[in-house]
């Protein structure tokens, strides 16, 4: 059974993004790198979809830029608008359309394994109704996923951007099917979390060409934050 993944991204000209690593990194630095990330991230799915045949789609926040320079590589689909919580409805409705399973996740992890991905497709291609999550170390989650129908009050019921959010996300949509929870890892939010993240993606056995890029520019990112301001 088919499963799609949408990756939830910003475009940096047209929306504010990364604004907590402003006051460390600057503006441009805090841009750069999440682009950086949101590549290296696409590079996973990319060699999941190779491996297991899920197909990863970019989920556009900005309706102006679904054919952006910055997301020709992949298919596109549009968040729409409201909340994170109906956004992220809106895209796995839309995924649920075209595949069996739909996972949804961010940019902000760009240290995970493509067995990571693959383990939450298979456990997606049951007929049994299941679940799917990847807590993140800030409170949040990294990866959302099911194979069932969800009612759009779920979505909104927990709080996000909080310690608890994926706890309450689990008690929000816990009756709708079997769980299985991933690895926890940690994302990128503030120049504090960019130590954690280099060392596991140094760790990796065997990293994307994009994880390579994106450890590179960590390398380099002490030499360059003058020209980054």
């Amino acid at each position: 059974m088919s499963c799609g993944i949408a990756i939830f991204v910003k475009t940096p000209s047209l929306s504010p993004v990364k604004t907590r690593l402003w006051p460390d990194l600057g503006q441009r630095c805090s841009e750069a790198l999440y682009l950086v990330a949101a590549e290296a991230v696409a590079s996973v799915a990319e060699a999941a979809q190779q491996r297991s045949g899920m197909q990863p789609y970019w989920a556009v926040a900005e309706a102006e830029a679904l054919h952006s320079d910055a997301w020709i590589d992949l298919p596109h689909l549009s968040q729409g608008t409201g909340s994170l919580g109906s956004r992220m409805a809106q895209v796995y409705r839309l995924l649920r359309l075209r595949h069996h399973g739909a996972i949804v996740i961010g940019a902000d992890s760009p240290q995970l394994v493509p067995a990571a991905l693959e383990r939450a497709a298979d456990w997606l291609a049951s007929s049994e109704p299941r679940l799917v999550i990847g807590r993140a170390q800030d409170g949040g989650f990294w990866l959302f996923g099911g194979n069932v129908a969800l009612p759009d009050g779920a979505w909104l019921r927990p709080q996000y951007s909080s310690e608890s959010t994926a706890d309450q996300f689990i008690v929000a949509m816990q009756r709708f099917g079997r769980w299985l929870q991933l690895e926890t890892l940690g994302d990128i939010d503030t120049a504090t979390d960019l130590p954690d993240v280099h060392a596991h993606l140094s760790q990796l056995a065997a990293p994307t060409d994009a994880q390579r890029r994106l450890l590179d520019w960590l390398d380099a990112l002490p030499s360059t934050m003058g020209a980054c301001r």
